[in-house]
């Protein structure tokens, strides 16, 4: 018989443990913890870059996306163009301004803010050459820039063609053997 009411035993404390740990649980103060906050809705924006005078895309291009929502800064990401020229990115909060700059090697570096208040925004950039900078005092619309595009390698002074080359080293002196026959000055041991 004793065998028997250790495990009617066992069993009542359990129930019991379980009756009390609910009874303080529904007692205990609610948590006090960081209440959730569900992130911003945000923006599909996919940005296509290409060549303007061929059309082409222009992969590897970084294109750098800085938005701000309400006057605050949110920060700033560089996406990297596929092979079709795209750039995605779906992070950017629904209402913010964003100013999308893209920078490609051998084009000009091209930058616009964008209000996004639509869920899925699409924007196109044709590249430029780089141009002659502008200036105020003259008229220079159009003008082809003076220098190559792409990274310029610094110019070194050459050697003018006229100078004189240095003169060539003095050839050793050699003196001609002489002949057993010969007079000798020196006398012979």
């Amino acid at each position: 018989m004793q065998v028997r009411r250790i495990p009617r035993l066992a069993s009542f404390f359990s129930i019991a443990l379980i009756f009390c740990l609910s009874a303080v649980a529904q007692d205990a103060p609610t948590r006090r913890g960081r209440k959730y906050k569900a992130p911003p809705a945000t923006s599909h924006i996919e940005v296509t870059v290409v060549k303007k005078f061929n059309g082409k895309p222009i992969s590897n291009a970084a294109v750098v996306f800085n938005s701000s929502l309400d006057g605050k800064d949110e920060g700033n990401l560089e996406v990297k163009t596929d092979p079709d020229g795209k750039a995605v990115i779906d992070v950017i909060p629904t209402g913010s301004t964003v100013r999308v700059q893209v920078i490609a090697t051998g084009f000009a570096t091209f930058a616009d803010e964008y209000l996004v208040n639509e869920p899925s925004r699409q924007i196109a950039v044709s590249m430029l050459r780089p141009q002659e900078q502008i200036s105020s005092y003259q008229d220079n619309q159009g003008k082809a820039a003076t220098r190559k595009p792409g990274v310029q390698e610094p110019v070194r002074p050459t050697m003018p063609a006229n100078k004189p080359a240095p003169p060539p080293p003095p050839a050793p002196q050699t003196t001609p053997p002489q002949s057993p026959n010969a007079s000798d000055p020196t006398p012979k041991q």
